[in-house]
């Protein structure tokens, strides 16, 4: 028997939900494709409840979990805005620097759409994960390391655009040339391995030459020095795009684009709206992968909607669909498929929790409890 250990993160707010219909599904669909095979999970603390317990929003023996295994699942995690703790998803992306934020983005037949061709959405987003404006580094606007790095500003770089500087918050936003080429090298290899045609950079490089601009020309260099025979022959197509200029384009054109390489502001903009584009977050899976260790944790994309928690109407594809990408990173696609083919059955045929049954012709609402065991029943 192959036993492979998982930890997990129940989350917060709706977490505990989406998470045990996370685990009977695949629970359910590796004991139908194998004999052989069976997931231990080991659960550990994070977010409030971590914090109730330890005192801790993310104890060092769940880091020391991830890093032992090598890989784990997590519901959603609670995040103040505003002010309070930085963002646990976050911290957890740069402690064990997984750099990629995997998304992939595909429409499930039944699934109702606010576009009128949800099919010819079929991408892969790759978001650096560890630099960007999400590295967290800024200053409260009105305090002395504000005022401190306003003063360095102006007196030892010499900037005069600072419109408002004694009320001006600040914010740094590194991008590195070593940051952007191991992202693009990721999805580079993505597309090729799994034959898509293009990858196209997305950037704001117009505007921001030297960070996104630099992110284009890395990327470039890097497809010419590292991926030619592949552009000579035609098996891949590396193109750019500015980032307001592709959200438009996935609206109108998303047949244009296939595996999509992005910063980490843009990356967070683009796989929002490309899930709506396909029903919504609800069914929006998400990975965070460090290729060069082979570190992973998959995850719910969604937040931890307090207000319908323990209602048992939380729609828990998202982090079904994340361990369904965790099967793959395993290689357990036999179980994965299966769980793709239950999905698929179940929104063709109308049966859904609230939030798609709703817009479904012939649209059957069923509780949490009641699509999990619905999804198990076809398996």
């Amino acid at each position: 028997m192959q036993t492979v250990t998982i930890p997990f993160i129940k989350g917060d707010g709706v977490g505990p939900e989406v998470t045990s219909a996370m685990q009977q599904v695949l629970d359910a669909a590796v004991a139908k494709a194998y004999s052989d095979k069976k997931i231990d999970w080991l659960e550990v603390p994070a977010g409030g409840s971590a914090f109730e317990k330890y005192g801790s929003y993310m104890p060092d023996q769940t880091v020391e979990a991830f890093k032992k295994y090598g890989i784990g699942i997590k519901g959603p995690l609670m995040t103040p805005v505003g002010g309070g703790i930085r963002s646990l998803n976050v911290y957890l992306r740069q402690t064990l620097d997984l750099f990629v934020c995997l998304r992939p983005v595909r429409w499930f037949k039944g699934v109702e759409s606010p576009v009128k061709h949800p099919e010819n959405v079929d991408m892969v987003i790759f978001r650096e994960n560890t630099e960007d404006i999400y590295a967290g580094i800024e200053w409260e606007s009105g305090s002395p390391e504000a005022q401190k790095f306003c003063r360095f500003l102006q007196d030892e770089m010499g900037v005069s655009k600072v419109r408002f500087p004694e009320t001006s918050a600040f914010g740094v936003k590194p991008v590195s040339k070593e940051g952007s080429e191991r992202l693009i090298r990721a999805a580079i290899k993505y597309a090729l391995d799994h034959n898509r045609p293009s990858v196209t950079l997305v950037h704001k490089g117009n505007i921001m030459k030297f960070t996104e601009g630099g992110f284009k020309k890395w990327g470039y260099e890097l497809a010419e020095r590292e991926f030619g025979d592949a552009l000579a022959s035609g098996r891949l197509v590396i193109k750019d795009c500015i980032c307001d200029a592709f959200l438009q384009n996935a609206l109108l054109k998303p047949e244009d684009y296939s595996v999509v390489a992005t910063l980490n502001l843009n990356g967070d903009y683009i796989s929002d709206q490309l899930a709506a584009q396909v029903g919504g977050i609800g069914i929006a899976p998400g990975a965070n992968i460090n290729y060069a260790t082979g570190r992973a944790i998959f995850e719910a994309t969604h937040g931890i909607a307090p207000d319908i928690a323990g209602k048992d109407i939380v729609n828990p594809c998202s982090n079904i669909l994340s361990g369904v990408m965790m099967l793959e990173h395993l290689g357990w696609n036999e179980a994965a498929d299966l769980i793709y083919a239950a999905l698929e059955k179940s929104f063709s045929e109308g049966f859904a929790t609230a939030d798609l049954a709703r817009f479904m012709p012939n649209g059957k609402s069923l509780s949490t409890t009641e699509f999990t065991k619905h999804l198990i029943s076809i398996l």
